[in-house]
């Protein structure tokens, strides 16, 4: 078993269906889902805002490269492209932080591998990460270069316009019994 975070984002089209849709997709393996953020554009792009999320998952059959081959499955069918880099897109689901079983408990993966680096290299520089993550996983911690601290450190470290410019909306990814969202 793996559990995954993986941060949601979306800025074009339908932007809270495209969140959904990996919230829906995911099922049974989704263990807590944040609250929705609207958050201004990272990367200096000019484009519109985005919805933000963290979901939180586990599974007994993926490893962490499979939380990414499932991310992106997510990304094609939200007919994601790829042209310009932080770009505006449909739908981005990036795996933050995985963890495999250990003889203690979970043991978080670190890669250096290019295709899938974990933690991801950039989660703790980014308050639209940071602050759903808290709200899903309060006692998170995350290893930086070594650096071993609680999410909330991280968050607290960033400069006070990163965070400011995080924020709650009322949306929500849940649905009720009868498919509409609460």
């Amino acid at each position: 078993m793996s559990r995954a975070v993986l941060s949601i984002g979306s800025n074009m089209g339908d932007r809270l269906a495209h969140l959904r849709s990996v919230v829906d997709g995911l099922a049974d393996r989704v263990v807590a889902v944040s609250p929705v953020y609207s958050t201004a554009p990272w990367g200096g792009v000019d484009q519109g805002d985005f919805l933000n999320a963290v979901v939180l998952v586990d599974d007994p059959e993926l490893d962490c490269l499979g939380w990414l081959r499932r991310g992106q499955e997510f990304e094609r069918a939200a007919h994601r492209v790829r042209e310009v880099r932080w770009g505006a897109r449909t739908l981005d689901v990036d795996v933050v932080w995985c963890a495999e079983p250990g003889p203690s408990g979970p043991v978080p993966c670190v890669s250096a591998d290019p295709e899938l680096t974990l933690p991801h290299p950039q989660a703790h520089n980014r308050a639209f990460v940071l602050i759903p993550w808290l709200d899903v996983e309060p006692e998170a911690r995350l290893t930086v270069e070594g650096v071993d601290r609680p999410i909330r450190e991280w968050l607290a470290a960033l400069a006070a316009d990163e965070r400011a410019g995080v924020h709650r909306t009322e949306l929500s990814l849940h649905r009720t019994a009868g498919g509409a969202a609460s």
